[in-house]
């Protein structure tokens, strides 16, 4: 695997590595994470096509860029690969509202499918998707178990709107699927929340899709407040502050979710993934040291998968991550750096999701507030 780096900030284009014998013109594949107003208005596509003419250039919009160890605003980073044993495929689907989202999975899934194919790695829209949906779709349509990671777009701290695109100008509402082909690429990912759970586990009683209405028959949002006490006066954004840890049954691994909004006349929740009538929740909180603590935990999981230092750690975290740990957040990176030393290249962003099996061998799943790591590396 060879790999170029390049980022776009501050008006001017800089360069930030290559491998030796790196060729343009052989790379297969092109990542190009970068903030939503700035792919609007770079012609980025034009750019990259003309530099890397034969790769198939996957650019999205970020909550923040991950480069040089480091959390950026307002960049565009640049990635490109050139395997060497190694084949990829392509697809990008369109979605016009979350109700598709399985049908998307369906779609990606049997577009990419083949006896060869070794991981599927997603970037998707993060505004119009519902990611438990999509990544379902993928867990039951695959014919064996194929690791999947990737991430949801994001749009600074703003909501508004998210751009993806394959080989085209980013645009809302896509999908875009790469599949990993051939027993030559080693993957290996993780993913870690670090947050604290307070309180009883709790029954969802009453929810539709991802708007939670009852947990144990009482409003949800009038026992969410009574929790957050003092900090309920700050809602919605408080929100980012206290997800909630929910557990389909007694026997799963929990999730995090985030809340994206809230409905005081419903007195209900909306949350960036489904929420399950019967599942079982916590209400979570911050902890900063074990935020950053799980980043390390999550390169090591993804290390241990591969038995040897990656060329490649894509790291995508989560912007309620980044709000909540501000001026630190910068560290998260950094214990990811420390557990994969200086060779390997480093990029990524913050998300609106992250998706990732929890652990080797498990289910793809849907993730918010973590920082979920996939590593690259050829035989």
């Amino acid at each position: 695997m060879k790999l170029n780096q390049s980022v776009f900030k501050d008006q001017a284009w800089n360069y930030i590595s290559e491998t030796p014998g790196f060729l343009a013109d052989n790379a297969q594949l092109v990542l190009a994470f970068g903030e939503r107003f700035l792919l609007e208005k770079l012609n980025l596509y034009e750019q990259l096509r003309a530099r890397y003419p034969t790769a198939d250039i996957v650019i999205n919009s970020t909550s923040g860029e991950i480069y040089l160890d480091k959390v950026h605003d307002d960049s565009v980073i640049v990635t490109a690969i050139e395997f060497e044993k190694t084949g990829i495929r392509t697809v990008q689907i369109d979605i016009s509202k979350h109700t598709e989202s399985f049908k998307a999975g369906e779609k990606i899934a049997q577009e990419l499918d083949a006896p060869d194919l070794s991981a599927l790695f997603l970037i998707s829209d993060g505004s119009w998707v519902n990611g438990s949906e999509l990544t379902e779709a993928l867990n039951q349509l695959l014919k064996r178990h194929i690791p999947i990671s990737g991430g949801l777009a994001g749009d600074a701290a703003r909501f508004e709107r998210t751009l993806v695109g394959l080989n085209q100008p980013p645009a809302a509402g896509k999908i875009v699927g790469i599949g990993f082909y051939g027993t030559e690429l080693k993957i290996g990912h993780g993913s870690m929340g670090g947050w604290d759970v307070f309180g009883p586990e709790r029954e969802v009683t009453k929810a539709t899709y991802n708007v939670l209405y009852q947990i144990d028959g009482k409003h949800a949002l009038d026992l969410y407040k009574e929790y957050l006490g003092k900090y309920a006066e700050s809602l919605p954004a408080a929100a980012l502050l206290f997800p909630l840890s929910i557990r389909a049954t007694t026997e799963s691994e929990p999730l995090v979710r985030t809340i994206l909004s809230i409905d005081e006349e419903a007195k209900s929740m909306t949350f960036a993934g489904e929420m399950p009538e019967k599942a079982l929740v916590r209400f979570m909180t911050a902890n900063f040291d074990r935020l950053i603590d799980a980043s390390a935990v999550a390169a090591n999981t993804s290390m241990n998968q591969l038995n040897f230092a990656p060329e490649l750690a894509i790291l995508i975290s989560c912007v309620g991550r980044k709000l909540v740990l501000g001026q630190r957040t910068d560290e998260e990176v950094e214990a990811a750096r420390e557990v994969f030393g200086t060779d390997a290249v480093l990029t990524g962003f913050y998300s609106y999701g992250e998706i990732s099996p929890l652990q080797s061998n498990a289910r793809c799943e849907l993730h918010n507030q973590t920082m979920t790591v996939t590593v690259f590396s050829e035989n």
